[in-house]
């Protein structure tokens, strides 16, 4: 019986912590070369910071932000083989201030992929199911090719020309229905995002709005397929106990983001590396640039097989509200030798 498809999780997705300096800095410790890297400031409001190998160095993309795709000469400089280089920009390297950074591996260098009607340029590493797709839309309905020969649970997509949303699809809720990972906005029932279909291992669907597929827009897609004892893309029912749901994941992760889908709350982010015991309570939100939150209505445990609520709030656990999440281990369940993982 096969526990897991990877054994060590941090050769494709790390947290690193690290206290800013305000001039270059090389940030390391992630176990692999990022291909994504988001990284938020802790202790004061910021904006969240997004960089990609693909779309290349000092580009930034702002989660909680709906604008354009823009150069940061101070941001990140270079993607290297344990992490990255930073300049003194704020978001990533004020002087004394405390920041998190999470970063997958995807496949390097982008090659051209012609599986959809429109070709794209894909980074994928199908063995972690991550890819970075870089594609320009054409206003009609197409299909991209994502490069993971899997099924993706989960697609993130951002124009990079146009002053837009973020634009997510999740394999929990349908192809006809999409979040915005910069609003706290309930789920839409919407076709034109993903042209009321399905991804495919190949591919995935574009309808005609501007969000998607702008006619002449450059856009980036972030792809991410489920791999057994290493990422998981679901949902649950909240049941507004402090005793609250427990999910499996069949792994102890490592980071977790939740988002409500029937009503209007934003997307908490939790991770091991901020939280390092149970009862956690430390909080970021993907579409806000406030400071870390730190206090009892975000507890929540960390398993050795998936998390567990330990609030009441509306944002991770009312009653009878519906969640979606994505998560990645720590440490599989049992590994492929069949050794148990330990418990927090």
């Amino acid at each position: 019986m096969a526990y897991t498809d990877i054994d060590k999780p941090t050769d494709y997705f790390n947290t690193v912590l690290y206290t800013g300096n305000g001039s270059t800095q090389s940030i390391t410790g992630f176990g692999h070369a990022p291909d994504l890297i988001w990284t938020k400031e802790r202790n004061n409001a910021k904006d969240h910071s997004w960089y990609d190998s693909v779309r290349g160095a000092n580009q930034l993309l702002e989660s909680n932000k709906t604008g354009t795709d823009s150069v940061t000469s101070a941001g990140i400089s270079s993607f290297d083989s344990d992490g990255f280089t930073t300049g003194n920009f704020a978001q990533t390297n004020d002087s004394g201030d405390s920041y998190v950074s999470w970063g997958w591996l995807a496949g390097g260098t982008a090659s051209s992929n012609t599986d959809g009607s429109i070709t794209s340029s894909v980074s994928a590493s199908t063995t972690s199911g991550f890819s970075i797709v870089s594609y320009t839309g054409t206003g009609s309905n197409a299909t991209v090719g994502h490069g993971l020969s899997a099924v993706p649970r989960m697609i993130i997509v951002k124009t990079r020309d146009g002053v837009n949303s973020w634009v997510v699809q999740h394999g929990s809720l349908g192809a006809g229905k999409a979040l915005n990972l910069d609003s706290t906005g309930a789920v839409q029932t919407y076709d034109p995002y993903w042209n009321g279909t399905e991804p495919t291992t190949s591919v995935f669907s574009i309808g005609t709005d501007g969000r998607t597929n702008g006619s002449s827009e450059n856009f980036i897609g972030y792809c991410f397929a489920e791999k057994k004892g290493f990422s998981k893309f679901g949902s649950y029912t909240g049941n507004g106990n402090a005793d609250g749901t427990f999910v499996y994941t069949g792994f102890k992760p490592s980071w977790v983001m939740i988002k409500r889908t029937d009503s209007a709350n934003s997307w908490t982010i939790r991770d091991s590396k901020r939280s390092t015991f149970n009862v956690m309570q430390k909080s970021l939100f993907a579409d806000l640039s406030n400071a870390e939150a730190d206090n009892s209505n975000y507890n929540f445990d960390f398993l050795s097989n998936g998390f567990k609520q330990r609030n009441s709030n509306g944002i991770d656990n009312a009653s009878g509200g519906t969640y979606i999440y994505m998560a990645f281990a720590e440490n599989p369940f049992v590994t492929s030798g069949g050794i148990p993982t330990t418990a927090r």
